[in-house]
């Protein structure tokens, strides 16, 4: 059982390359624990879970429950956003976790896709991302912070933990965002190209604003299957149509011709139609037409664990520290078992 202490964040020697595990949040409180128990003996480092209330459970019980049955995994939603939950009741979650975990508890942010869009609202702007995490953050430490939605300041005068905060980003706002107040950038895709590009973005923003980046943390999060290719690419044909919303907002910002994002990116949802947000992540989703079995390589890691491996190596190349599985393709605890068996080791 986790002891309750408050813990800064002093991260310890780690794997030159981190391997983590994500949940979406439909599966059940058992079998969700005994694969974070799976995970920590198999040598991942993290396991997060999506913060998308309407369409899923709220991920922060079975943290908590994941928590008391694991002793060295750290957990985290993948990602929140601004304006799901009031800022303090944000930070005291956070800051709870981080105590009830021995501080094992890292917090993505992003803009609030499908949690927002849900509800038939739009993603936070940019800079109310930035100001979210100039709140949570001081907040977790115990300072007194004052914030917009709030007459008074507020402390929680019981906390005294670092909170680690990573950033998701693909444009080039969000993405100075995250070089600039994160301490990790979170990217949605395994490409080690498009992802040498994006870290070069932040990390560019973070050294212009005086940051030391040498620490800096960069999370590559997408499915990986191990098996036949032909099988691999139906297993997670789903991810490039997630990937397309990001994109398409992208495209509309900045236009599809804009040499502020690269063309490798944007080209492939000239065909897209439309997204059914009620199947988002889903395997066998209606709206995954469009995505051609190249993208769908790109994209993800798949085929034989030499392949895993080969791609692994250029992404750490390319700058990402951690690879984040997105663990909803079926098959999960095979998954996991041949990462531990065939894969993790390679990297110690």
């Amino acid at each position: 059982m986790a002891i309750e202490r408050n813990f800064c964040y002093l991260p310890a020697k780690r794997l030159a390359m981190d391997f983590a595990i994500c949940f979406k949040g439909d599966m059940g409180f058992a079998r969700t624990k005994a694969i974070c128990r799976q995970a920590e003996l198999a040598g991942f480092r993290y396991c997060w879970f999506y913060d998308s209330h309407v369409l899923w459970r709220d991920p922060y019980p079975v943290m908590a429950a994941c928590i008391e049955h694991t002793e060295t995994l750290r957990f985290g939603p993948c990602v929140t956003n601004p304006d799901v939950r009031d800022w303090s009741v944000a930070a005291s979650l956070f800051a709870s976790l981080a105590l009830s975990s021995g501080g094992r508890f890292d917090v993505g942010v992003g803009r609030g896709d499908s949690s927002r869009r849900m509800m038939n609202f739009q993603p936070a702007g940019i800079q109310r991302m930035n100001d979210f995490v100039g709140t949570i953050k001081p907040l977790c430490r115990g300072e007194a912070v004052k914030y917009a939605e709030c007459p008074t300041e507020v402390q929680l005068s019981w906390s005294h933990y670092d909170l680690p905060v990573w950033l998701a980003a693909y444009g080039p706002k969000a993405l100075a965002a995250a070089g600039e107040h994160g301490d990790g950038l979170i990217l949605q895709i395994a490409d080690p190209g498009l992802c040498r590009w994006f870290i070069s973005q932040a990390m560019s923003a973070g050294k212009k604003a005086g940051r030391d980046m040498s620490k800096y943390k960069v999370m590559a999060a997408a499915p990986a299957w191990i098996g036949p290719q032909a099988l691999c690419i139906e297993q997670t044909r789903w991810f490039p149509a997630m990937v397309g919303n990001h994109v398409a907002d992208i495209v509309e910002k900045y236009g599809k011709d804009s040499n502020l994002v690269p063309a490798s990116l944007t080209s492939y949802i000239e065909r897209r139609k439309g997204y059914d947000y009620r199947q988002h992540a889903k395997k066998d989703a209606k709206h995954l037409d469009f995505v051609t079995d190249d993208v769908v390589e790109s994209f993800s890691i798949l085929g034989s664990p030499e392949q895993h491996v080969d791609r692994l190596k250029a992404l750490e190349e390319a700058g990402v520290t951690q690879f984040n599985i997105y663990l909803m393709n079926t098959e999960e605890e095979r998954i996991v078992a041949e990462y531990g068996d065939k894969i993790i080791p390679r990297f110690r």
